[in-house]
């Protein structure tokens, strides 16, 4: 890398660094992609650092004296070298330089002393006290010139209490533009090694944190952030030092941030709406002045914000219709491109405001598997100033403006990863807010290291920072005796874990002990699918902590096909990388730090009983998966061992199977094999739906037990494959949404194990149903108390009057109708309608019993229908 280069250029020679003296430098607070430390003393403190702006490159460093000192001759030559655009350009040296005038001197650098900056220099070196000639240097540097500036700003801070440092320091003004600051904080000195690679930054500085003037600004006058309006939010990730935030909700997902960045300042909102909404007035002329408006520079506003350009004007604010131009002082825009990216940095890094907007949800929708961090339009606008716009939703709402008084107590990402590590490294226990910033810190973690560190040693560093906090307190073992609690340091330390191994390119460095190495293995798999995003199994396992690398031809590369490393779809917190999804690109061979990548195998039909008694069934792997045509369960590979022949069981899902898709009128084989997983712990609840199916251990004799299946039955797993069968045209959610699923358990059930609904679920049970019904209509038959078994009643009356047959008839004639509406009224409505037709019953009295909201015109249409005489409503 560059960076790499330049630093072995700048120590190329230099024995050690030597600080002792009288001179008290100052820390240097590094936050440009471009910057990079030379000099961090054993307390974390940068004391040299390097950087580029432009064409041109920096060197700063902490005390004015150590440009003339001789100690530090060999550094200074090298930093000359590497800071010339040229061989033989002329050094201008500061006359009050005098000594590294003779410095270089003597080793035949062309020099020239002189008063001031000049144009026609290579290398200007100076001390960092007069920005006098701030913007000439500025596009000096800008345009391939060297500059060497040395200062300390402890001493300037204590005759400018008013001022802030970081901005308002003469030689801020200057080397802020490239991402470097002097600080107010005195430097420790000493003689200290030379590092054999570029030193990490610190993770915060006290002068880092510190918003209160900003947020008292930016929030004068309001005491409410209103953002419901028509758009959905994305939520940031604020990550910059001199980034914060200006908007938290109840999880502490941001919505409006701001940061700082050299002279200028940036305000960002998750969607361009939240720019002109009238809700936020206040607040968007607060960050209008935030910005510069006190500048009275002009206001440039893009073309696609015409709509907060209307409402400026209404508050006589002086604004235009612009591009990007030279002479504007702020200027808004969306987030939707990064045409102008660099022309931004510079705009900004050189006293610009920036007023941004747009959401990423949808950019992540089109471009799955891409990394949003890092090729979103707007991250590559934005990752530079330490704001990050993420790929998910928010919810809307009405959110209290953060109080500046309380800022310590806020949600910051370094901040709390600087709280938690110290907690670590204390050995101590959590305290609040660390606890109640867990789970945010988890996923913050998580998607920094996403930020490609391509884009500078700043987030080099925060990689170094996680990876030593994870080695030095190790992997957290998990099992069932063993469990992750919710708000622990181990949930942070697993999600990080696993985080890393997705980006490092050695995960195998994370495990804590020597592994065997493992011979290769070529797998193939037919990926031919016509049904959505379906998995394949490689049959394969590896122990916890081993490196599996994935080689594939390239006709398998770009293509769309992903690498999961277990069989579950959760985020849940484990060993890593137990989950783990990659995408293929062209040539590229993946690396993973995997527990296992599959298991145990066994396919009806062509698993003989042989191969399962001599060989399978003694296979070592921790898990088993039994497949059939369409379904497929994973299954802890104990449980399964003691079978003699796994074969009746494996028809038995078939034949199950066949029944979901019977009731469902889908075809009798899936487009895909629905997959059932049982794992030790799951996201949410006891089981839940989707892809695959999620359950507890204690669930698995209901998977593979005939005995048990046959006896009790499984009503659970099969309400879970009800789920999946769920269509919205005919869901009312939420009242539906845990009662037609259980159409399915009942019909499985009765047809297929031979078990009787009131048998299958105790619910279902006669005195149950009669209580429940007459329970609702006791309370007046409010559709709010229609729900779950509630709600079931309705459809189980229906199918025993008219049996399963018109069901299976409405929901294969659903699939093929277009144009079904979205509200519950009248999807409900339609379904009344549908179902009378297809019983020649009039069944709108029914249904008005049951409080549906029936239409009158609906009920008319139905009256020419026979009436249902046997409407068991009638005699409640």
């Amino acid at each position: 890398p560059a960076t790499t280069t330049a630093y072995d250029l700048l120590v190329d020679g230099v024995q050690d660094w030597d600080l002792i003296g009288d001179s008290v430098p100052c820390e240097l607070l590094l936050i440009g992609e471009t910057a990079f430390p030379v000099l961090v003393n054993p307390q974390g403190q940068v004391l040299i650092a390097a950087s580029q702006y432009g064409k041109g490159r920096m060197v700063v460093v902490s005390h004015e004296s150590y440009l003339g000192s001789p100690k530090m001759a060999r550094f200074l030559r090298n930093a000359v070298d590497w800071l010339s655009p040229s061989p033989g350009a002329v050094v201008g040296v500061q006359k009050s330089l005098s000594s590294l005038l003779s410095i270089l001197s003597s080793s035949g650098t062309r020099v020239q002393p002189s008063e001031e900056f000049i144009a026609s220099f290579g290398v200007y070196c100076m001390d960092a006290y007069d920005a006098a000639q701030g913007r000439e240097l500025i596009q000096f540097v800008k345009r391939g010139g060297g500059l060497l500036i040395g200062g300390q700003a402890w001493h300037w801070a204590s005759g400018h209490s008013t001022e802030r440092v970081l901005f308002d320091f003469p030689g801020n003004h200057v080397t802020s533009v490239a991402g470097v600051h002097f600080t107010d904080i005195y430097g420790e000195t000493g003689t200290f090694s030379i590092s054999d690679k570029v030193p990490a930054i610190p993770l915060i500085a006290p002068h880092g944190l510190d918003f209160s003037r900003d947020l008292n600004l930016l929030l004068r006058g309001v005491s409410e952030l209103d953002i419901v309006t028509d758009g959905v939010p994305s939520h940031l990730l604020v990550h910059g030092t001199l980034a914060f935030p200006l908007g938290l909700d109840n999880a502490y997902q941001c919505f409006l941030a701001a940061s700082h960045y050299g002279q200028g300042r940036v305000v960002v909102a998750t969607h361009e709406v939240l720019l002109s909404t009238p809700k936020l007035t206040d607040f968007i002329l607060n960050a209008i002045q935030w910005l510069g408006a006190e500048k009275k520079g002009r206001i440039g506003i893009n073309p696609n914000l015409k709509a907060l350009h209307d409402l400026l004007t209404q508050r006589q604010v002086v604004c235009e219709i612009s591009e990007l131009t030279d002479n504007l002082s702020i200027y808004c825009c969306q987030s939707y491109s990064d045409n102008e990216a660099k022309k931004i940095h510079e705009f900004v890094a050189e006293g610009g405001g920036l007023l941004i907007g747009g959401q990423a949800w949808w950019w992540a929708s089109q471009n799955k598997g891409q990394n949003v961090l890092a090729e979103y339009p707007g991250n590559k606008i934005l990752n530079g100033f330490g704001i990050s716009i993420l790929g998910e939703t928010m919810e809307v709402g009405k959110y209290p403006a953060l109080r500046p008084e309380e800022q310590q107590g806020h949600y910051h990402f370094r901040r709390a990863l600087a709280q938690f590590q110290q907690h670590l490294d204390k050995k101590e226990e959590l305290q609040p807010p660390v606890t109640g910033w867990l789970q945010k810190l988890s996923q913050d973690c998580a998607k920094v290291l996403q930020i490609p560190v391509k884009n500078g040693h700043v987030y080099t560093s925060l990689y170094h920072i996680l990876y030593e906090m994870v080695q030095s307190n190790g992997i957290p073992l998990v099992s069932k005796e063993h469990p992750v609690k919710r708000h622990s340091k181990e949930v942070v330390l697993l999600h990080v874990a696993t985080a890393l191994c997705q980006t490092m390119s050695d995960c195998a460095r994370l495990a804590l002990c020597e592994l065997p190495t493992v011979p290769s293995i070529t797998v193939e798999i037919n990926c031919t699918n016509t049904g959505d995003a379906a998995w394949r199994s490689t049959g394969l396992y590896l122990q916890r902590g081993n490196t599996v690398t994935f080689v594939f031809p390239s006709a398998a590369t770009g293509v769309g096909l992903q690498v999961n490393s277990f069989c579950s779809s959760l985020r849940l917190p484990r060993a890593p990388s137990e989950i783990s999804y990659t995408q293929l690109t062209r040539n590229q061979i993946i690396t993973g730090f995997v527990h296992f990548i599959s298991l145990v195998h066994i396919d009806a039909g062509k698993t003989s009983k042989s191969q399962w008694l001599t060989c399978i069934r003694h296979y070592p792997a921790p898990w088993a998966e039994l497949a059939t045509q369409n379904i497929i369960l994973t299954v802890p590979a104990d449980s399964i061992r003691p079978t003699d022949d796994p074969e009746p069981l494996l028809t038995l899902w078939e034949r199950i199977m066949a029944a979901v898709a019977e009731l469902a009128a889908t075809p009798a084989t899936f487009p895909r094999p629905e997959r059932i997983v049982a794992d030790v712990q799951i996201s949410a609840g006891w089981m839940h739906a989707g892809y695959p199916i999620m359950c507890n251990l204690d669930s698995v004799k209901e998977l593979v037990n005939m005995e048990h299946m046959q006896e009790n039955g499984l009503w659970g797993p099969i309400h879970e494959l009800g789920h999946n069968q769920q269509r919205a045209g005919w869901e009312f959610p939420p009242h539906t949404t845990e009662a037609t699923c259980n159409l399915w358990s009942v019909y499985v059930h009765e047809k297929v194990l031979g078990i009787s609904r009131d048998r299958a679920h105790e619910e279902l049970q006669l005195q149950h149903r009669n209580k429940r019904i007459s329970d609702y209509l006791g309370k007046g038959a409010q559709l709010k108390d229609w729900n779950l078994w509630t709600a079931l009643e309705t459809y189980l009356q229906l199918q025993e009057a008219f049996g399963w047959e018109p069901f299976i008839q409405l929901f294969s004639e659903y699939q093929t109708m277009s144009n079904i509406p979205t509200d519950n009224p009248s999807k409900m409505n339609l379904w009344a309608e549908k179902f009378s037709r297809q019983v020649k019953k009039n069944l709108a009295p029914f249904f008005v019993a049951w409080g549906w909201p029936i239409k009158g015109e609906v009920s008319k249409k139905l009256a020419s229908l026979p009436n249902w005489d046997k409407n068991p409503m009638k005699k409640v």
